[in-house]
């Protein structure tokens, strides 16, 4: 997980880098600064589903594993995981608005 991490945030930073140094060549920017913020919306939205992703994924882990060691208890593990699953995929979606927000009324 934290190669994934770094790796985002490795391209993340030569992205943002690149294009600066590209902006400072001087005869045409080929990047317009007026449509940067798509990219930042883009980019923003992508790391957010991709986080919300690894946490639900190790959150059905953990509860898979802790149902297969005590079946017994399934009912009150299920009940448990629900809440914090219900909370990640709200913040998936909230981002995905915050962004069709972004890209429609700017």
């Amino acid at each position: 997980m934290k190669r994934i991490i770094g790796g985002l945030l490795t391209v993340a930073f030569v992205l943002t880098v690149g294009s600066v140094s590209a902006m400072a060549q001087g005869a045409e920017a080929p990047v317009r600064p007026d449509v940067l913020h798509y990219f930042g919306a883009a980019l923003g939205l992508g790391m957010v589903v991709i986080g919300a992703g690894l946490g639900i994924g190790r959150l059905a882990s953990a509860a898979a594993e802790g149902i297969a060691r005590q079946p017994s208890a399934a009912d009150r593990i299920t009940g448990a995981v629900n809440l914090p699953l219900f909370l990640l995929e709200g913040v998936a979606i909230l981002a995905e608005v915050f962004v069709l927000l972004i890209v429609l009324l700017h």
